[in-house]
């Protein structure tokens, strides 16, 4: 059967959609179009399965929209803009942040992006995502960074969730230089964490997981000075030994365990910061009274992804990188194994990166 083109671009295209609660399927769907004079359209190069699709197929993300488009995480190639889109043309490549902000508002204007008053968590979540060919991204000039020529599309890959929800946790825990950090939870916001901790000042890093590959990850690209596996008491121990026993300085969680909340509040010494970049399927408890006189202070919300021209820049010049995170590849046709794969961290997989070549 013939293939339909309209402006040089197919009519339909492969993508992943949500359905409900487990149900996520691939199938075929319209290749989207600009429906405001601030979109753009992009030609989606690489994208990845998240732990936050995830949560969605599990729904845990009630505001969640059935039909949608799973995938928030992705870089490409602009194909059209709406007249309204001033620092983008076509042809140009770009990463994406995972937040959809106007950059007017009230919370826009304080940084604050994550909590825009018109946006907020939108793509893969209440609109359509990036897990297809084409994406439309609205308020374009705001949600797309254009990638510099010398870094390459995976290396920009998780400039706009990833990276940015490590190197925001990381910054809100008020890091000073040679403090100890400890991270909960080695998966991929964990390992940005203790990354962007290091290149904060933190004087040594301990990282915290029961799987032993992603540790052995951690201490190969030197983002832990210390790691963890036998579970709280040792985490605990090995915690209070390398700070005579006050606790860690700072605090990152991004486990989002059962009970990496409490093992966080109870690594971290009186008056620390515990930062939650986490996303939990369940409620915590904040037990106010076995904490009485530590004075911490919590910082919590969804990623704030504010940096993304600062981290690319970072990336230009070596001093971060998150290569070593992808360790599957694979053509968007075969993605549903990526969504067994990914979900039950089978092989080794950190993560899953699908390619453009979802037309083989």
């Amino acid at each position: 059967m013939k293939e339909e083109f309209i402006n040089n671009r197919p009519v339909s295209m492969k993508a992943a959609v949500y359905h409900g609660i487990g149900d996520v399927r691939l199938e075929e769907r319209p290749v989207p179009v600009i429906r405001d004079p601030k979109d753009a359209i992009v030609r989606v190069v690489r994208s990845t399965i998240c732990t936050s699709d995830l949560h969605i197929r599990n729904g845990a993300v009630p505001r969640a929209v059935p039909g949608i488009i799973l995938g928030h995480e992705f870089v490409g190639e602009v194909v059209e803009t709406g007249s309204e889109v001033v620092k983008l043309s076509a042809g140009m490549r770009v990463a994406a942040n995972c937040e959809t902000f106007c950059g007017t508002c009230f919370y826009c204007k304080r940084g604050f992006v994550n909590n825009c008053e018109h946006g907020g968590w939108e793509l893969g979540c209440r609109i359509d995502g990036c897990q297809a060919e084409y994406v439309r991204v609205p308020y374009a000039d705001m949600g797309l960074t254009p990638i510099p020529a010398s870094v390459t599309y995976e290396q920009a890959l998780f400039t706009g969730d990833i990276l940015s929800g490590g190197f925001w946790g990381a910054e809100i825990a008020n890091i000073n230089q040679g403090d100890c950090v400890a991270v909960i939870g080695a998966g991929p916001v964990g390992l940005c964490a203790a990354e962007s901790a290091k290149y904060l000042g933190a004087g040594t890093v301990v990282i915290i997981d029961r799987d032993e590959f992603r540790l052995r990850l951690a201490e190969k690209n030197r983002l832990a000075d210390v790691t963890v596996q036998n579970g709280v008491q040792d985490a605990e121990n090995t915690v209070r030994e390398l700070t005579e026993g006050r606790g860690a300085d700072a605090v990152i969680e991004a486990a989002g365990g059962k009970d990496t909340f409490e093992l966080a509040w109870k690594l971290a010494r009186p008056n620390a910061v515990v930062s939650i970049v986490a996303m939990y399927e369940e409620a915590q408890i904040l037990p106010l009274p076995s904490m009485y006189g530590k004075n911490l202070i919590f910082k919590t919300g969804g990623v704030d992804a504010a940096s993304c021209p600062r981290l690319l820049s970072l990336i230009e010049k070596g001093e971060l990188r998150t290569d070593f995170l992808i360790t599957h590849r694979s053509p968007l046709s075969q993605i549903m194994e990526g969504y067994r794969v990914f979900g039950a961290k089978e092989d080794n997989c950190v993560k899953w990166v699908i390619t453009d070549g979802s037309r083989q």
